[in-house]
């Protein structure tokens, strides 16, 4: 006679009940730790750049899977998060800028918090998660929190530069692009994030079903304020321009922008080229911001294990988008350059081996069928990503062709050679593209779109990024059949 699955679970549970022993309340299914970052490019140790202070991200990396080449699908926060957490691409009228709704672009779909809550979990969210605190609220256990009343700045002078610009300006009015204050790390909202966050890992661990909760940092999103330590762990004199600090060779005007949210600060000019002492200040403060906000990282996995979660936790940290330091004459996102679309993502997850890096091209559209896969959720029908599990198996696993991603008129796809973007206007009419050859150009320095040799390139390439966009033109609906991961 055989004993089922479900007899033998009873009798563990019985014989530590006999022997006085606690049931962990999340035995079946694990946990998850949902890590985003604001504007947050893969300048980090454990991608190679070693001069970044990141010893907790990379400790994160060490102990799970480094995603070399993920791609976000949309270079702007809003439509980016939404089309992370719908799982669904974005097109020329949906997820098109930072002040998308994921409910009102995709209404009626499952979005990932609510799916793991439909299954069993306790989801929170603290921070920045979706851009709209409020966006499918229902997906929540309970309303999704951000630090209320946490000054931009610390310094008095920027406050007031702060506050006189906003009363002349509006929301356009902001105080100083970058700040270094000699004050502890919870004085800025990220410090509350992270101090709320461990609260409710405590909380949450009481409770007799498994959590999944989401932590938005702000920073290195703008203004570049941090701790003054942190500002000191870099040696301004080490700190350089880009080497791709001009305009790229044969770039169409419309893949270039004049960087208007980083125009926006005090000390910043209206038009023109940045000089290069401010440029180097800016490039300063946002080291700055990306190790406070590492730090803040590692208070979180500090808790994790000091509370014995470590084991029994799906640890997901990804950067909302690229960043631009200069790159192409460029700040902020906002363009289809490597730089703006290239974004982290590391999964830690248990029973999947860590300390091991994959260069298979991911979108972020499937972190939502692999995060559900890895719980053992089904997967929704709607979703249009692909599950990385079977890629953190086999990090050497040959896999995607390309990832394909677009902003506001462009659409751009990235192969394992090329990068190719198109620009279009209204009904569809061509305007420009950007061909890039990555092993002969990594930095995208010259566009090569209109060399005679290259036309069989080019053709495949807008063949391959039409077909990949076109599937996603057709009306969404939520199709309520859930399919098991194979």
């Amino acid at each position: 006679m055989k004993v089922s699955l479900t007899h033998r679970l009873i009798a563990c549970v019985v014989l530590m009940l006999s022997l006085g022993l606690a049931v962990p309340a999340n035995a079946r299914k694990p946990n998850v730790l949902f890590i985003a970052i604001d504007d947050l490019r893969p300048q980090l140790g454990c991608y190679g750049f070693k001069q970044m202070q990141t010893p907790n991200i990379d400790r994160l990396a060490s102990q799970g899977v480094v995603f070399e080449r993920a791609y976000c699908m949309v270079p702007t926060c809003g439509a980016s998060r939404a089309s992370l957490m719908t799982g669904i691409r974005p097109s020329r009228n949906r997820f098109v800028n930072y002040q998308t709704w994921a409910e009102k672009d995709a209404p009626g779909i499952t979005t990932l918090n609510t799916h793991f809550k439909k299954h069993g979990y306790y989801t929170v969210s603290n921070g920045k998660v979706f851009h709209h605190p409020r966006d499918n609220a229902g997906g929540w256990s309970e309303p999704a929190w951000r630090p209320r009343g946490v000054p931009t700045y610390q310094l008095a002078e920027n406050r007031a530069t702060q506050t006189k610009r906003s009363k002349q300006l509006g929301r356009r009015g902001r105080g100083p692009a970058y700040e270094s204050a000699d004050v502890p790390d919870d004085v800025y909202a990220d410090g509350k994030v992270v101090e709320k966050s461990i609260r409710d890992l405590r909380r949450l661990t009481k409770m007799d079903k498994p959590f999944f909760l989401a932590v938005g940092f702000f920073k290195p999103h703008l203004p570049f304020v941090a701790p003054k330590k942190y500002w000191d762990m870099y040696d301004r004199d080490t700190i350089h321009l880009p080497a791709t600090y001009h305009r790229p060779q044969n770039a169409p005007d419309e893949a270039l922008h004049n960087s208007g949210e980083l125009r926006a600060y005090a000390d910043i000019p209206k038009k023109g080229p940045l000089s290069d002492d401010m440029a180097r200040n800016l490039i300063h403060g946002y080291y700055a911001c990306v190790s406070y906000t590492d730090a803040q990282v590692g208070k979180l996995l500090d808790e994790l294990k000091r509370l014995g979660l470590a084991d029994n936790t799906i640890v997901v940290l990804w950067g909302d988008h690229g960043w631009n330091l200069g790159e192409h004459m460029l700040w902020c996102k906002h363009s289809c350059f490597e730089t703006s679309m290239h974004a982290p993502l590391i999964v830690k997850a248990p029973g999947h081996k860590g300390g091991t890096k994959t260069s298979g091209l991911t979108e972020f559209i499937d972190i939502y069928p692999s995060l559900s896969e890895l719980a053992g959720l089904p997967l929704p029908g709607h979703l249009q990503g692909k599950s990385f599990v079977p890629l953190m198996k086999n990090p050497k696993l040959k896999w995607k062709a390309a990832a394909i991603g677009r902003y506001r008129n462009g659409d751009t796809i990235r192969t394992h050679e090329f990068r190719f973007s198109e620009y279009t206007g209204v009904g569809g009419k061509f305007l420009a593209r950007m061909l890039y050859d990555h092993e002969k150009d990594p930095q995208e320095d010259a566009n090569v779109s209109e060399r005679r040799d290259n036309g069989d390139v080019v053709k495949r390439l807008a063949e391959q990024l039409h077909k990949g966009m076109g599937k996603d033109q057709r009306a969404l609906r939520e199709d309520s059949s859930e399919k098991t991961p194979r």
